[in-house]
């Protein structure tokens, strides 16, 4: 059953409206982050000897594509970032496809720019693309069935398939959002989404000439979650609202990791150093089982959802260094995969609860890094971490997330029939 929806917030107060939401509403629901168990994260050996390798990756957005031009590229990571979801459909991708839902979404946009012709009438890149594609050409991208099996009602042995399932699902969630987005430009006037995101890149520019730097990623943001329902990741949780919109925060730091090294930049590049974290289900997860997130004064629908999470045996272990080689960064070593195991199965509210909580949980790491005592740090030889920024903060978690077998281990929550993550 999905959450109500509150109101948007007011112009100029989108960024804003994140983090004080997500502190309200974690403070509503009894979660609490102690400086102690921040503390502990930033000076153990799990952080301090992994951060600098993978906080700076390119959170996956490194396309192996010979794109014509920078707006082509753009066009495409807009996309990326728009149907960046299917976290819910993790376990019956890796069965289906053997990716899990990131590695699944960035396969099927990389066929649908493979499969387009710039300008042609099939580009299902464009926005009249977009409003129509269907069901089997998703299916066919993504690798995934439309059926599913049951057994027979009368005939033992027998089996009967029939439209549904999870590929099913997932396909209907990614053609919604891929057909409403293609009208909305349509309609505007715009022949594909990159186009409306320079449009909007353009405008944050010129209002951050006149407000600051910090003010481009404000008015792009708002800009983005106003037109497209795909972004308009917010909902009312016991009354209070909560806004999250982690699919346009993810596409404002991802043309900022694409598009702000070159000089000059194709088109205006907005500062995102200060940007809330971009929530998903891995976030929150794994600051729970990191003992910065703690649920035990929480209800018991939220307490008992990682009951083996934060105990001081397993931080013991995964807050020491790793004791095999890394899996990701510039040391990779290839191991056999495996399908994981989910974890516990949220309501639409616990869900943006336990998201809300690993937002204001981030602000809190950077704040705590940021005052640490400067001496104490350089006699560590650990001065950098008064300089760490949540987007950097954001892929550490993602990325070590995958980097170590024990992290990969730990059991993320799921949310299924979501658009947002």
């Amino acid at each position: 059953m999905s959450s109500p929806v509150p109101p948007l917030p007011s112009s100029g107060n989108f960024i804003a409206s994140i983090r004080d939401t997500a502190r309200s509403l974690r403070q509503a629901e009894h979660i609490t982050i102690p400086e102690s168990s921040i503390r502990r994260l930033l000076l153990s050996p799990a952080f301090t000897r992994t951060y600098h390798r993978i906080s700076t990756t390119s959170h996956g957005l490194a396309l192996p594509l010979n794109f014509p031009s920078p707006l082509s590229e753009l066009n495409l990571l807009s996309l990326l970032s728009l149907l960046n979801i299917a976290s819910g459909y993790r376990i019956p991708l890796h069965q289906q496809t053997g990716r899990g839902a990131w590695d699944s979404i960035r396969a099927f946009v990389f066929g649908l720019y493979l499969t387009s012709s710039t300008g042609d009438v099939d580009d299902l890149l464009s926005a009249k693309g977009m409003m129509n594609i269907g069901d089997s050409k998703i299916a066919e991208l993504l690798g995934v069935s439309l059926h599913t099996e049951r057994p027979h009602e009368t005939i033992s042995g027998v089996t009967v398939g029939e439209v549904g399932g999870p590929g099913w699902e997932l396909t209907q969630l990614l053609k919604r959002l891929m057909n409403e987005t293609g009208a909305m430009l349509l309609n505007g006037g715009y022949k594909d989404l990159g186009g409306f995101v320079v449009e909007a890149l353009q405008e944050g520019d010129k209002v951050a000439r006149q407000k600051g730097e910090e003010a481009a990623a404000e008015v792009v943001l708002e800009r983005l979650v106003r037109a497209i329902p795909g972004f308009q990741d917010m909902a009312e949780v016991n009354g209070q609202p909560i806004y999250c919109f982690k699919k346009a925060l993810f596409l404002i730091n991802g043309v900022n990791i694409r598009f702000g090294s070159k000089s000059p930049p194709p088109f205006p590049v907005p500062r995102t150093s200060h940007i809330p974290v971009f929530t998903d289900n891995v976030l929150p997860s794994i600051l729970i089982h990191l003992g910065v997130i703690n649920l035990s004064t929480a209800s018991s629908s939220l307490s008992s959802l990682f009951p083996n999470a934060g105990s001081e045996e397993s931080l013991a272990s995964l807050l020491a260094e790793a004791t095999e080689p890394p899996a990701t960064g510039d040391k990779r070593t290839p191991r056999p995969k495996r399908i994981p195991h989910d974890g516990p199965v949220l309501t639409t509210d616990q869900a943006y609860i336990l998201r809300a909580a690993a937002i204001d949980a981030c602000e809190l790491i950077v704040e705590y890094a940021h005052s640490m005592d400067a001496a104490e740090l350089r006699e560590l030889g650990l001065e950098w971490i008064k300089e760490i920024t949540l987007p950097d903060l954001d892929t550490w978690i993602w990325a070590v997330a995958k980097d170590r077998e024990d992290y990969r281990k730990l059991e993320r929550f799921v949310l299924r029939d979501t658009v947002f993550f």
